[in-house]
C-alpha cells in the first residue's frame, strides 16, 4: 500500500503536534524533522540536510513551523536562520527534488500594520522588530518561487492559538497553571502585567485544520487564519478562575494599569471563503487547557 507522504519542519510544537494527529487520521505518513526530539533531528537552516530529506522522500506536503515565536532581537540570528534560510532551503530543495509537492510556509498576525482594524491578507506588511522582518522576507522568498518556477506555495497568517500542549513561556498557560496551583493549595499570586490587552483566542487545532483547508485548494494562495474575535487577558484569567471555582480578585496581582487600546483582531474573510470556521470558542479553549491542568 503507498501512502502520501508530509514532512513536518519545526514537528515539536503545538503546531507540528495536532498537524500529525490530523494527518493520521488521513493515513498520511508523517515525517517529523525538529532540533531535538524527533525523527530526524536537524537544522532546517542546512541545504544539504533538508535537500537530503526532501530528495529522499519526495513528499505530497511539506510544512513549516520552525521559528521562535518572539520578537527579541537578540533572536534575530536564529530566526533568519530558521524562518529565512528554512524557507529557501525548503522552497529550492522542492524546485529540485519535489516539485508537485503542496507547500505551507507560516505567516504571522505581527508581520502586519495593526491599526486596530480586522487584518486581512491584503494589508500592508510591518517590519517594526525583528521577527516581523524575518516572516515578510520568507513570504517574499515564497512569492518568488510560486511566480518564477510555480512552486504549489500556500501562506497563512496565524493569528493568536494556544492549547494544552503549550509552555508556560506563554501567558495563556502561565495563567492557567498558576490559577491550578492556587486551586491545589498555593498561596501565591497570579502577576499579570497589561491584562487590557485583546487578542484572538484560537484552539491550535482549529488553526491545524484551517492549514490543512488552504493547502488543500487551489484558488486561494495566501490567507489570514484566525477567528475574527478577541477577548482581553482579563477575560481569560476570569475565565480561568470560574472554571477552578475561585474568585479571581482574591488571588491576582495587576502590576500595571488596564488599558484598551491594544487589539490584534483577523479579518478571517478569506479561509472562510474556503470552507473553514472554527469548531472550539473561548470558552471551550478555556475548559480544555483547566481541564487538562486539572487532570
Amino acid at each position: 500500500m503507498s501512502f502520501k507522504k508530509a514532512i513536518i519542519f519545526g514537528s515539536n510544537g503545538q503546531d507540528g503536534y495536532f498537524l500529525k494527529k490530523l494527518l493520521d487520521s488521513k493515513n498520511i505518513l508523517s515525517i517529523l524533522v525538529s532540533r531535538k526530539n524527533s525523527d530526524i533531528v536537524g537544522n532546517v537552516s542546512d541545504f544539504n540536510f533538508v535537500k537530503k530529506i526532501i530528495r529522499k522522500n519526495k513528499p505530497n506536503y511539506i510544512f513549516h513551523f520552525a521559528a521562535n515565536s518572539s520578537i527579541n532581537h537578540d533572536l534575530i540570528f536564529s530566526n533568519n536562520d530558521s524562518i529565512v534560510n528554512g524557507t529557501l532551503n525548503i522552497l529550492e530543495a522542492s524546485r529540485l527534488y519535489s516539485k508537485n509537492c503542496r507547500i505551507f510556509i507560516s505567516g504571522s498576525a505581527i508581520q502586519f500594520v495593526n491599526k486596530g482594524f480586522p487584518i486581512s491578507e491584503k494589508d500592508e506588511f510591518d517590519i517594526s522588530n525583528s521577527y516581523s522582518l524575518m516572516r515578510v522576507q520568507s513570504v517574499l522568498t515564497s512569492r518568488y518561487y510560486r511566480d518564477f518556477f510555480g512552486l504549489n506555495i500556500y501562506i497563512g497568517y496565524l493569528f493568536n492559538h494556544d492549547s494544552e500542549m503549550r509552555s508556560e513561556y506563554y501567558i495563556n498557560q502561565k495563567i492557567a497553571q498558576t490559577v491550578l496551583r492556587i486551586k491545589n493549595g498555593s498561596n501565591e499570586m497570579l502577576q499579570v502585567d497589561d491584562h487590557g490587552y485583546r487578542k484572538e483566542f484560537n484552539y491550535a487545532a482549529d488553526i491545524v485544520e484551517a492549514i490543512w483547508t488552504l493547502v488543500n485548494q487551489d484558488k486561494i494562495n495566501e490567507s489570514i487564519i484566525g477567528c475574527g474575535k478577541v477577548y482581553s487577558i482579563l477575560d481569560w484569567i476570569k475565565i480561568c478562575f470560574k472554571i477552578a471555582n475561585l474568585n479571581y480578585e482574591d488571588h491576582t496581582i495587576f502590576k500595571k494599569k488596564k488599558t484598551e487600546s491594544k487589539i490584534l483582531i483577523s479579518n478571517p474573510k478569506t479561509i472562510h471563503s474556503i470552507g473553514w470556521k472554527p469548531k472550539k470558542t473561548f470558552q471551550d479553549l478555556a475548559k480544555i487547557m483547566m481541564s487538562h491542568q486539572l487532570d
